[in-house]
């Protein structure tokens, strides 16, 4: 009797161990998406029903249907609950900062020259920069934006801000002609751009650049200079390119060139260039641009809102150009979210050609993420949902009422989405906003402060 049970339970150790090696052992990641509609944005537009995507550290390892939950285990498994899930946006030009000003004088004929240029002047600072930053990046992080493309002042602080919230950075340090509350001296923000760049130029988030503000307000001799310092660190180049007909006519007058050949003539249209507007563009402008592969930000809310124009960006697409989609500002544009602005492109452009066939939902996604990544050159890493890309990816929610129901995902995400849709928001591989609610900040004690330095503002703002 004994030894018949030794012999048994060594025959059915041996049964347990032959059935576990049989079970495939699941490789380990750190977040798994599942149960969504996955608008991959890859070559073909993929979209996968009841897809899972699978995260490992900051990279996407694999994406496809719920068949590689077999196959992967995660710490942390979100339930899109049949959200679609999409390709974190590129908000590919604004002025995070100026959210402390949103809201003011909104439409004041000559904005720029006769009310933000003096309020800047006056009310810029550090401690402003960084504030009116982290707002703006947190307004941004809720929308779905994970990379944004920054021009401003005392541009370090700010990347400091956008840092903290964790969302993905081009900043560029804004260099103009004109003293400014952080470079009083000719060729103290140029200075300022360099030590910038030196700081951040191997940071994981943030990617240093020059701003140079616009074609006739930065001085030649900078201008030539920037080119130059551009190719040596290796970092893309920001500007407002034929964004007014002042600016046009001038350079014009002063050139005998249009804006964008004069910059060409300088060597500045390259492949890390990004043109912030191009409203006053004409075809052969539009050839050169496309043949120097410059990144275009098309900012239409904020051109539509200043009465300026329509660029052609639709276009410039259509040719393969490299078109992003930009806020500008939030006190020109006044939100700082890219699915509000995709209903604006869709319709506007629509508008413009007297074509209802114009500019498909599907394009105007395409531009609000792979776009944006073509348009800042790095569609090898952001902009869409593939094996080996960064893992920036948002979930948006399909339970509220405006998002009922959906027959084409695409025409819900620009006619039907707003900012509040937004569920989860996931940037470098770590979950900034759940349950569309910031992780990284205080919200409350951010909007606290805010409102705090609004006194502050109004006081300068009833002087001009």
């Amino acid at each position: 009797m004994k030894s018949y049970l030794k012999g048994a339970l060594l025959l059915g150790s041996l049964f347990i161990v032959g059935c576990s090696s049989l079970v495939e052992k699941k490789e380990s990641a750190n977040i798994i998406i599942k149960n969504g509609t996955v608008l991959t944005m890859n070559e073909k537009r993929d979209i996968i029903e009841n897809g899972v995507i699978v995260i490992k550290n900051n990279k996407i390892i694999s994406v496809g249907t719920e068949d590689l939950l077999k196959k992967y285990s995660a710490n942390k498994v979100i339930d899109a609950e049949d959200g679609i899930v999409m390709p974190g946006m590129i908000n590919t030009h604004t002025h995070a900062s100026m959210t402390v000003f949103r809201s003011l004088a909104d439409d004041v004929p000559d904005r720029l020259n006769r009310y933000i240029f003096p309020l800047e002047n006056k009310m810029v600072s550090p401690e402003m920069v960084y504030l009116g930053a982290r707002h703006g990046a947190t307004e941004m992080a809720l929308g779905g934006v994970t990379t944004m493309v920054d021009m401003y002042l005392f541009e370090d602080d700010a990347a400091r801000a956008v840092k903290e919230v964790g969302l993905r950075g081009v900043m560029t340090q804004n260099i103009i002609k004109y003293p400014t509350a952080d470079g009083q001296k000719k060729g103290e923000t140029l200075e300022r751009a360099i030590a910038f760049v030196e700081k951040y130029k191997n940071d994981e988030l943030i990617t240093p650049g020059f701003g140079p503000h616009g074609p006739h307000t930065v001085t030649k001799e900078e201008l030539l200079k920037i080119k130059e310092l551009s190719e040596k660190y290796n970092v893309p180049v920001s500007m407002h390119v034929a964004e007014t007909d002042v600016e046009f006519d001038r350079i014009k007058k002063d050139f005998k060139m249009t804006p964008v050949e004069y910059l060409d003539s300088l060597g500045l249209l390259n492949e890390r260039f990004i043109a912030a507007h191009n409203i006053f563009v004409t075809d052969s402008d539009i050839e050169l641009m496309k043949k120097r592969d410059i990144g275009i930000a098309h900012n239409m809310v904020a051109n539509i809102k200043s009465a300026k124009g329509i660029s052609p960006a639709l276009k410039m697409h259509d040719m393969g150009m490299r078109v992003g989609l930009g806020t500008d500002g939030p006190m020109s544009g006044n939100t700082l979210d890219i699915i509000g602005q995709m209903g604006y492109v869709a319709k506007l452009h629509k508008l413009d050609t007297k074509d209802r066939s114009a500019l498909p939902p599907k394009k105007a996604v395409e531009m609000a993420t792979i776009g944006g990544a073509r348009a800042i050159h790095r569609e090898n890493e952001l902009g869409s949902l593939e094996i080996g890309k960064l893992a920036d990816v948002v979930v948006i929610e399909t339970k509220s009422v405006n998002m009922n129901p959906i027959f084409d995902p695409y025409s819900a995400l620009v006619y039907s989405a707003n900012a509040s849709n937004v569920d989860t928001v996931i940037v470098n591989g770590k979950v900034i906003v759940e349950d569309k609610k910031i992780k990284t900040v205080d919200l409350e004690k951010n909007s606290k402060e805010l409102n705090n330095f609004k006194g502050k503002v109004q006081k300068i703002a009833e002087t001009l």
